[in-house]
């Protein structure tokens, strides 16, 4: 239940900072499946806009949102701390 009312949380930051079309929501559980810790979970939210494509950077050799990371992770940050 905390991890859901995280994700909604997350929702209303990202939502007004970035407009998306939708969100992507994605859970990590285990060293296995990439949480790098055993019984370890979290989660991922992610913006999408109708026309994007997964592995953007990996294939396309660009990225989705054209902001410096350190903007990236300051914009929410600070809109985290109002809520």
């Amino acid at each position: 239940e905390a991890m859901m009312r995280l994700a909604r949380r997350a929702e209303e930051v990202i939502n007004p900072l970035y407009h998306p079309d939708g969100l992507n929501l994605g859970m990590n559980l285990g060293e296995a499946a990439g949480a790098g810790v055993e019984q370890h979970i979290h989660l991922h939210v992610l913006p999408r806009w109708k026309g994007d494509a997964n592995f953007m950077s990996t294939v396309g050799h660009t990225r989705i949102i054209p902001e410096a990371l350190d903007e990236t992770f300051a914009k929410p940050k600070a809109n985290f701390a109002q809520l």
